[in-house]
């Protein structure tokens, strides 16, 4: 099972140049990096990021791409208004996106049952057993990358997170 890097690097890496060398002098003091959320935040995802993005090739899907699939599986019909929304993400930036995994033939866009001005997002066959599968990879690497947690632990942690950003 792959691990995670820890905030705290491990006794070999103490004192340890990115050359796999052993760096001169004392080792380094983060310890007031290591008071800080936004510090410990992203080097908790860092580490996930980079698990996500090496599993994830073999479904030959970047993350932004995975959370619209995601979004549109669990939300047929939903619109790029909504997934901008969801996503935080700009109208410029989700057209070609939409474009892209629509050329793919993961997606499909279908006029709006109630509304003539939009267009809802839904996925093809193919869109959905890619969905799956990639859906399956990401709860199994993020059991992988956080396996120091309990499953209490894991659920506060991601309340607390969510508790920032909304």
């Amino acid at each position: 099972m792959p691990r995670a890097r820890t905030s705290k690097p491990a006794p070999s890496e103490e004192n340890t140049a990115p050359s796999g060398t052993t760096a001169p002098g004392p080792s380094i003091d983060a310890s007031f990096l290591h008071t800080l959320v936004g510090y410990n935040a992203r080097r908790a995802s860092m580490s996930i990021i980079e698990v996500f993005v090496e599993r994830m090739a073999t479904h030959d899907l970047k993350m932004v791409e995975f959370s619209v699939l995601s979004l549109v599986s669990h939300n047929p019909g939903i619109t790029s208004r909504q997934l901008c929304a969801a996503l935080d993400v700009m109208p410029p930036n989700l057209v070609g996106l939409i474009a892209a995994l629509e050329r793919r033939k993961l997606i499909e866009r279908r006029p709006h049952p109630t509304d003539r001005r939009a267009v809802g997002v839904h996925l093809t066959p193919a869109g959905a057993e890619l969905t799956a599968q990639a859906e399956r990879t990401a709860a199994q690497l993020e059991m992988d990358a956080t396996y120091r947690l309990t499953d209490a632990e894991r659920k506060t942690l991601i309340q607390l997170l969510q508790k920032i950003y909304n």
